[in-house]
């Protein structure tokens, strides 16, 4: 089984609010169907959500009763991008069924207190392909704060120890630097959690409000610290995802989990 997370800077253009990549995604959609594996879907929020999540500080938990709207409104955009990503893989035969975060999911000052895994198992077992998605969620101490893909993916892959999770993001993979912004950068091809460690990031400026590369390498760590290995690779290449899936070689970057 893996796990896939697509991200929001993939399947959505995260400068514009609410624009949804289709070409990308069935293409992502097709890739899936052709490796035909055992899978749990995550994906981003993308623009759908971080840009009304900053605007009314979600991240920070309640504050205020305008925020309220802002939830609503935040939880409103992110279905709509579920929905989108789940009309693709019907499209292509796959046969996804949405698990929305709000309701399996609770928060405490943002860390996880409790996920209901059973919903995943009883679809898995009959032959579903479950997707998630990163969402706005109660949190006892803050009221509500956002619960991140990247977050659902870590405890998704504690529970179910896939073969591999794989990030599906706008860049080949790891980079020494920031590629967006540092020509000089150089795509790091397979690497340790101890060298992670000693990897620095730089947000660009439309890093999200769930804590952009930063927090995925922090969440890449959490998995490799089960034993699970991480490949990260461009989406928008056609057939990288494909290839991830069947263990064909192909342009990313795989961090290697630690083995007990």
């Amino acid at each position: 089984m893996f796990i896939i997370k697509l991200g929001g800077s993939v399947i959505t253009d995260k400068t514009k609010e609410c624009y949804f990549k289709e070409k990308t995604m069935n293409n992502l959609a097709k890739n899936i169907k052709k490796a035909n594996k055992e899978t749990i879907i995550v994906h981003g929020a993308g623009s759908f959500g971080h840009i009304l999540a900053k605007k009314y500080k979600l991240d920070q938990g309640y504050q205020n009763p305008g925020q309220i709207k802002g939830f609503t409104l935040t939880h409103e955009k992110v279905q709509t991008l579920n929905s989108l990503v789940l009309k693709s893989l019907h499209k292509h035969e796959i046969h996804a069924v949405s698990i929305s975060p709000h309701s399996i999911v609770k928060l405490n000052n943002y860390e996880l207190e409790k996920m209901d895994f059973k919903i995943f198992e009883e679809y898995l077992q009959k032959k579903f392909t479950p997707v998630t998605f990163g969402d706005v969620v109660l949190d006892r101490k803050l009221g509500f704060s956002i619960c991140s893909g990247d977050l659902l993916v870590q405890e998704l892959a504690k529970q179910f120890k896939p073969k591999r999770v794989i990030f599906v993001i706008d860049e080949d993979g790891l980079y020494t630097a920031n590629p967006k912004i540092d020509k000089k950068a150089e795509l790091i091809e397979k690497t340790t959690i101890s060298e992670l460690e000693s990897l620095s990031t730089f947000a660009d400026k439309h890093a999200d409000v769930t804590g952009g590369m930063k927090g995925k390498i922090n969440t890449i760590k959490n998995i490799a610290k089960n034993g699970i290995d991480t490949v990260l690779l461009n989406g928008n290449k056609p057939d990288r995802l494909y290839d991830a899936l069947v263990g064909h070689k192909t342009k990313s970057t795989n961090i290697v989990g630690v083995k007990k």
